[in-house]
């Protein structure tokens, strides 16, 4: 109901809302949503329960339904997300935005199409200390407090099968894993696991 009476009303790009970790953005057709801060993930399901993960994006990205034809498509704040609405008719560089969600699905497909799922893991780790990390002492810190679970999701796996290649690479000094799915890749260190 809130979300109707926001649309409805003359939306303009100062309304921000705040969305707890695990929550979802509100779809509607007529507008979306620019991330200022946080993380979200993209996703929709099969008939028989399957997630199929459609995009990471963090601050500045666009998402909204309205980008795809997919039914459902589910928005999902990994994080603490602070979002602003984006009414289509105020979306000023719509070739841009199509652009980067094309390359991060090609991306995305890529890493999925790994046949062994220790090297997509690891594909995919790079990859997002790459495009949401942060430099730290020892690596590359992901803090997108993902869990097994959402890494399994990504990959189209079991949360078993990626808790036991993530122990794997810890054991391998690969990763540092701290609290809270926090992860640091030790760049330095894959080089040698990818040939």
């Amino acid at each position: 109901m809130a979300l109707y009476s926001v649309v409805t009303s003359k939306v303009s790009r100062n309304t921000k809302q705040i969305f707890t970790r695990r929550s979802f953005l509100p779809e509607h057709q007529s507008l979306l949503w620019q991330i200022e801060s946080g993380f979200v993930r993209t996703y929709t399901y099969l008939e028989d329960g399957t997630t199929v993960a459609l995009g990471l994006w963090g601050p500045d990205d666009i998402v909204g339904s309205s980008l795809s034809r997919l039914q459902p498509y589910q928005m999902e704040c990994l994080t603490k997300v602070e979002a602003r609405i984006l009414p289509l008719e105020e979306w000023e560089q719509p070739t841009q935005t199509l652009l980067h969600h094309i390359q991060q699905a090609e991306e995305l497909m890529v890493i999925r199409s790994y046949k062994k799922v220790d090297t997509m893991l690891l594909k995919l780790l790079a990859w997002l200390s790459k495009k949401f990390g942060s430099q730290v002492e020892k690596g590359r810190l992901i803090d997108m407090r993902l869990t097994h679970e959402d890494l399994a999701e990504i990959l189209g796996s079991t949360r078993v099968t990626i808790t036991r290649i993530l122990g794997q690479f810890e054991q391998e000094g690969m990763i540092d894993r701290l609290s809270l799915h926090r992860i640091v890749l030790r760049e330095e260190d894959i080089w040698y696991y990818e040939i």
